[in-house]
């Protein structure tokens, strides 16, 4: 190699280097935007907050997600349908058991199975 090809590639390493550190360090975006989802289910489980005080969390977490272009994960929908049946809005679980089953079809044998036991209790 020449001295000039040389100087070149020594020029052209540090700024390689800088672009490969740059792309590396943004690390991957999550694929889903999960907000409060997990507190509000784990103070669902835990009992330690009442079903309106997680169906509010819920429904501002779907707002954020759509402004911000991503999807909530699975069972998002389906936990905010279950609040809404515990608080006896049948019309709301409903619309959210079908969104569940719209944005994740693998879910429609569970989500029917838990739409027929509601119509079954009623």
């Amino acid at each position: 190699m020449t001295r000039a090809r040389l100087a070149r590639l020594a020029a052209a390493l540090p700024v390689a280097g800088a672009l490969l550190l740059a792309g590396c360090a943004s690390g991957p975006q999550p694929l889903y935007y999960w907000g409060e989802y997990q507190p509000a289910l784990y103070g669902h489980f835990t009992k330690e907050m009442g079903p309106q005080q997680q169906i509010a969390s819920l429904e501002a977490g779907l707002e954020k997600a759509r402004a911000i272009g991503k999807p909530v994960p699975p069972g998002y929908n389906a936990h905010l349908g279950l609040l809404y049946a515990e608080s006896e809005q049948m019309d709301e679980m409903l619309k959210y058991f079908e969104a569940e089953k719209a944005l994740y079809p693998e879910s429609t044998p569970y989500m029917d199975f838990l739409l027929s036991k509601f119509k079954r209790a009623q």
